[in-house]
């Protein structure tokens, strides 16, 4: 099993570019060695979540415990049509449902192909950052458990789920992430970005608005045009 220098097993975690992920990387570090693993699909936002992934990685933000972000592949451009919301990068509206973001199969294309590296890799736990209340029929522990039998038979190595987020609130998890000191300005939560900046505009950047309120923590978000109150 892969360890780091001091000998610890490391945990692979699923980062997106987002605060959820961001913070379940510093929490993981905690506890771990940590192999951050993000997983491009062909989505319309991909490349300036992966660019801005990149920066907060090379710039060591979540210190010597966490390794360097491994990239990896998976198009589903022939699954999800050119007109597909997801591809196009026309994300629902602000104040739209999670219904209305759902994407089919999402965890089931991330996590086979996270699990894949993992066994050559020799990493056995993986941790997502789904939380309280997400609707998707991929984010429920009925399927985690599924998926991690299924895996671990397929690729004879033992993988293990984890979603330690998934009690939580989005103000419980940025008040998690500002005690670990989590740089949430290099985060990029959003289905409409450009040059960097979030959108302002789509139920992701509600998300994020809205848990900073909660949370009574300033939002150091730079946005093209200012969330509606």
């Amino acid at each position: 099993m892969t360890q780091d220098a001091a000998g610890d097993p490391a945990v692979a975690v699923m980062y997106s570019g987002g605060l959820d992920s961001a913070v379940l990387v510093a929490h993981a570090a905690t506890q771990s060695a940590v192999q951050p693993i993000y997983v491009s699909v062909g989505l319309a936002w991909e490349r300036e979540e992966l660019a801005a992934a990149m920066r907060l990685f090379a710039r060591g933000a979540f210190g010597s415990r966490v390794r360097p972000l491994v990239p990896l592949r998976l198009d589903m451009q022939d699954v999800y049509p050119a007109d597909h919301w997801a591809i196009r990068g026309e994300a629902p509206g602000f104040d739209t449902p999670d219904e209305d973001v759902y994407l089919e199969g999402r965890n089931i294309v991330l996590l086979s192909k996270a699990a894949v590296y993992m066994a050559r890799a020799k990493i056995s736990r993986v941790m997502l950052g789904p939380l309280a209340g997400n609707p998707f029929p991929d984010a429920s522990d009925a399927f985690f458990r599924a998926i991690e039998r299924a895996l671990s038979l397929g690729l004879a190595w033992t993988i293990r789920v984890e979603t330690p987020l998934a009690g939580m609130r989005k103000a419980d998890v940025i008040r998690l992430g500002r005690s670990l000191e989590v740089p949430f300005d290099a985060t990029l939560s959003c289905m409409q970005p450009r040059e960097g900046l979030h959108c302002g505009r789509c139920s992701k950047c509600r998300e994020r608005r809205d848990g900073f309120l909660e949370a009574g923590i300033v939002d150091p978000t730079r946005y093209q045009n200012t969330p509606a109150r």
